[in-house]
């Protein structure tokens, strides 16, 4: 056997350790995972503004988050706390003389989590500015006037996220495009899934269809469980519904990842009128996110056959994915289940 031909053999047992590896870290990340904290300003006055801080809870303790307001910030009444079962929500009016415009609140200890802040300003003349505030950079500033693409560019990298930190959604679509056996039923299963998904993802974030969260989660793990296994019947060259129309598959799984998506915008607890741009730019985000990890396989499936690696590789490889994508799928399954 030549050194070209061994090479890739070699490194097939070593890809999968690793691919297993660091899914699991992932899924570990995932499970860990808490709702985004919320910080809602309404100015009433030039130098006066009602503040509402909700931070989630986890496991009867509060996100380890410190709201802080510049040094001329001063509170005209005493922060109040009400309790809720998933969250800690804390209101106060504050008064700064000069107002809050072009001024820094910052988010102490925001950088040790893995959470997110929506921060919302409601201003006297009516605007309003949405952003999400990162733990690589816990602060925001206010500003004077809110950019008219503030609520677009927020929504959309949210779903940016969201997708590509959602493995098991991508799990769902590296199956699909391995059971997909040519262009033509690629892009119809892959635009069957986007239909399927936006469906049920516009239902349930304008309120018409609720399934709690925990069932959907462990009913989508089982879905990815249930490809795992059509690509062993594919594999072992028997017939498969799913093989020959996969985006049939596609189109009714769809429809059970779009309630996945809507728990992420629920998360969020955002106002009645905020939701239909919100739910447009996320979903935008959702399908720009789903399109740049279909470009990164599709890539790398082009580098393998560019460097004449296909015909040693081709076979590990789904044997490689069909496992993976089984073990993953198999584990978040009792892992949700569990949870119940």
């Amino acid at each position: 056997m030549s050194r070209r031909m061994l090479l890739p053999l070699l490194l097939w047992p070593l890809l999968f350790s690793g691919i297993l590896a660091v899914m699991a870290f992932m899924s570990n990340a995932a499970a860990h995972e808490i709702r985004p904290a919320h910080l809602e300003i309404a100015q009433s006055s030039p130098s006066r503004y009602t503040v509402t801080w909700r931070t989630p809870m986890l496991s009867g303790m509060r996100l380890p988050v410190v709201l802080r307001f510049p040094d001329s910030v001063r509170n005209v009444t005493v922060p109040a706390e009400r309790n809720l079962p998933d969250s800690l929500v804390e209101s106060r009016v504050i008064e700064t003389e000069d107002g809050l415009s072009g001024k820094r609140v910052e988010f102490v200890g925001l950088q040790a989590t893995i959470t997110d802040v929506l921060v919302r300003v409601h201003l006297m003349d009516g605007s309003v500015s949405t952003s999400m505030v990162r733990p690589s950079q816990p602060w925001v500033e206010i500003a004077a006037r809110p950019a008219r693409l503030d609520v677009a560019k927020t929504f959309v990298m949210h779903g940016i996220e969201h997708i590509l930190l959602g493995y098991d959604h991508l799990l769902f679509v590296l199956a699909l495009m391995f059971i997909a056996r040519s262009w033509r039923a690629l892009l119809l299963t892959v635009t069957a899934f986007t239909a399927a998904h936006s469906i049920t993802l516009t239902l349930a974030t304008l309120g018409f269809v609720h399934i709690p969260g925990p069932p959907v989660e462990a009913a989508i793990a089982f879905s990815i469980l249930l490809l795992a296994g059509e690509m062993v019947r594919i594999q072992k060259g028997q017939a498969s519904l799913t093989a020959q129309r996969p985006w049939m598959v596609a189109f009714a799984f769809g429809l059970l990842h779009g309630l996945g998506f809507a728990g992420a915008l629920s998360d969020l607890a955002l106002p009645a009128g905020d939701i239909p741009l919100a739910l447009l730019f996320f979903n935008v985000g959702v399908e720009i996110g789903q399109l740049m990890f279909i470009a990164i396989v599709i890539f790398a499936v082009g580098l393998v056959r560019k460097v004449n690696w296909a015909p040693y590789v081709g076979r590990g490889a789904f044997f490689a994915a069909t496992y993976v994508i089984g073990t993953m799928a198999s584990f978040w399954f009792v892992e949700r289940i569990m949870a119940f």
